[in-house]
């Protein structure tokens, strides 16, 4: 079964209903049924709570988190070995450190990042990307 690791952008977008919405209604929908596996690290879904906390409020981030949470995404925590490889995708710059998160997580399990963050431009080639 194949895997995609969500970025923060991918679940922000599916929430706030923008464009790449639909491709990720349709991956949480065969997620649930089995067809497909997601998974997202704990960090990237931070960024999802900070997001929305700004935007509403932490009350209201906290019942979205308790949405993801029924949606069939496995979130994994940050270990040493993806908290290094994130680092290492760091270390040249032009892309974030939470958004290295995604694609340490990604690259550990041989997996897309699914995403429309352009940040991740500079990984291509290192990693799947899968984009919205």
């Amino acid at each position: 079964m194949p895997t995609k690791v969500l970025d923060a952008y991918a679940l922000l977008a599916f929430f706030l209903d923008e464009p790449g919405a639909d491709k990720v209604k349709g991956l949480l929908i065969d997620a649930v049924a089995g067809r497909d596996k997601l998974a997202m690290s704990v960090v990237n879904l931070g960024e999802v709570w900070v997001a929305i906390a700004r935007a509403k409020s932490a009350a209201v981030a906290d019942q979205y988190f308790q949405r993801v949470r029924a949606m069939g995404i496995d979130i994994l925590d940050a270990d040493w070995e993806i908290t290094r490889q994130a680092a290492l995708f760091k270390t040249p710059g032009n892309i974030s450190f939470a958004d290295c998160f995604a694609a340490a997580l990604a690259k550990r399990m041989d997996a897309e990042v699914v995403t429309g963050d352009k940040e991740f431009k500079v990984l291509e080639g290192q990693i799947g990307i899968a984009w919205l």
